[in-house]
């Protein structure tokens, strides 16, 4: 029975096999947020008139068209690797892992030529009616891991897109089933050894655990994109968003003052790896494979770790952090292991 409130909301995407031409959406997620929202310039009218001096409603038109935008959502073991895809520029598909139902997709960034989502959102109405708000052209300009203490893995995206349909009707949602969340309990941190690549997949040796109380962890991308390709004849509708600066991957670790493990790396501008990975529930039939999501930064450098003393209570810190092209390895690997067979 619809309740006329966010409840009945749903979250819909597929990929565009043409950027900005819109497909009907076939995977749903469940979303903790979206503020997605279409937004038009206008051309107002300046034209002197004896007699008037408000500008005339008949002369205002609207001109170019945009979508912007972000959606959080809580990290799935099962449905993500599309959205990562799309996040990273990344190539990375499912692979089998002998013969069992757990799947493999190792995602490392790419381009984002090409890669265009059909986002849409069902937003409910009071009167129990959801209506269908759908946008084509969608790539994610940045994105943002996040997960503290005793919380939930969650995964945000910032969106620009074409243009909106009102007309398009509401997907019947569908979604996977036996999907969980990962979550802060699930977690392991290392930081140094070395990383190396071998058939496709980064791995770190000798990191070492961090000893250090870790509350809060965020790892960020952000990839420049010209969102402002209008030109005459494309009745303001804009030309596929293309990368046209230096994107970066950054990050934090809130945690208590430890000045050997976090603080010296900063003064000693020393390039370490960081490897995180949560470890979720056994895949059914999947040889003993389990949930797995991980990231792997080989070459990070620390920008910024200064504790304060702030009364009685134990001395905290804010460690903020770069990764960096180290010349051998992808800057970043994200890491999936599910039962999704294709993503």
């Amino acid at each position: 029975m619809p309740t006329g409130t966010g409840l009945d909301a749903q979250l819909g995407f597929a990929a565009e096999s043409t950027v900005g031409t819109p497909v009907t959406v076939t995977k749903f997620l469940e979303f903790n947020s979206e503020s997605l929202a279409w937004k038009p310039t206008f051309v107002e009218p300046t034209g002197l008139r004896v007699g008037r001096k408000y500008k005339r409603a008949s002369r205002l038109v609207q001109s170019r068209k945009t979508v912007e935008g972000s959606l959080e959502l809580e990290w799935p073991t099962k449905g993500a690797g599309l959205l990562v895809a799309h996040a990273l520029g990344s190539t990375g598909v499912p692979v089998q892992i002998a013969a069992t139902t757990a799947y493999k997709q190792i995602h490392v960034p790419g381009g984002l030529v090409g890669k265009g989502l059909t986002i849409q959102v069902g937003r409910p109405e009071p009167s129990g009616t959801v209506r269908a708000h759908t946008y084509a052209g969608c790539k994610i300009k940045g994105w943002e891991f996040k997960l503290a203490s005793d919380g939930i893995a969650t995964f945000s995206f910032d969106i620009d897109g074409w243009d909106e349909s009102t007309a398009t009707a509401l997907a019947s949602a569908s979604y996977v089933t036996g999907s969980e969340v990962f979550n802060f309990q699930q977690g392991i941190l290392k930081l140094g050894g070395t990383a190396s690549t071998a058939s496709g997949e980064m791995s770190v040796a000798s990191g070492v655990a961090v000893t250090t109380v870790i509350t809060e962890i965020s790892i960020k991308g952000e990839t420049p994109l010209a969102v402002e390709r209008y030109g005459i004849g494309q009745s303001g509708t804009k030309r596929e968003q293309l990368e046209n600066d230096i994107p970066t991957i950054t990050g934090s670790l809130s945690a208590e003052f430890n000045r050997t493990e976090l603080y010296d790396l900063l003064k000693n501008n020393t390039t370490t790896a960081i490897d995180f990975s949560l470890t979720g529930s056994a895949i059914s039939g999947g040889g003993g494979n389990n949930n797995l999501l991980s990231f792997i930064l080989p070459a990070c450098k620390i920008k910024e770790a200064a504790p304060t003393v702030d009364g009685p209570d134990i001395v905290q810190m804010t460690t903020s952090f770069e990764a960096y092209d180290d010349e051998t390895n992808a800057p970043l690997q994200i890491k999936i292991v599910s039962a999704d067979t294709t993503l």
